[in-house]
């Protein structure tokens, strides 16, 4: 077993032993989604703790998504307890990058490719297969596209 999904199984047997209610039923879907993902496809098999952070990661998105939509129907308590589920998922997360260390590694990436022959917008998808594998969750896709273009542009 993978040691980011037995710290997910450990934390949930302690917030049910807490009776942390919030707590053990996010880690339960969260747990319930790693388990639907080892059995999927044609053989069963036993994920890697960066699939199991892929996981965890897809699921918070939900979360604030979830939370968003609650917020524009006017449902404010269902929102609130969706941003909580979203930070107890955080926790289990690498540090999320901050603009400037994101901007840097994607200076970086740009002058990866400048010096494989890639120039202007046109070079943003061999930017973003050098710098995509260097983020690995600590930033979502759509910032990261943002920061791409504006540093292509500019």
């Amino acid at each position: 077993m993978t040691t980011l999904k037995s710290k997910l199984q450990d934390d949930l047997t302690t917030a049910i032993k807490a009776r942390d209610e919030l707590r053990s039923s996010t880690l339960r879907l969260t747990l319930t989604a790693v388990q639907k993902e080892e059995v999927a496809g044609t053989e069963a098999r036993e994920l890697s703790d960066a699939e199991v952070e892929k996981i965890i990661a897809r699921e918070a998105k939900k979360r604030r998504e979830a939370a968003e939509a609650f917020d524009k129907g006017g449902r404010g308590e269902q929102a609130e307890r969706e941003r909580a589920e979203g930070e107890v998922l955080a926790a289990y997360l690498p540090k999320p990058l901050t603009d400037e260390e994101l901007e840097s590694l994607v200076a970086e990436a740009i002058a990866e490719a400048k010096a494989g022959g890639a120039e202007g917008p046109k070079a943003m998808g061999a930017v973003m297969k050098i710098v995509n594998p260097k983020i690995a969750g600590r930033a979502e896709g759509g910032r990261v596209a943002a920061a791409v273009k504006k540093l292509l542009a500019g």
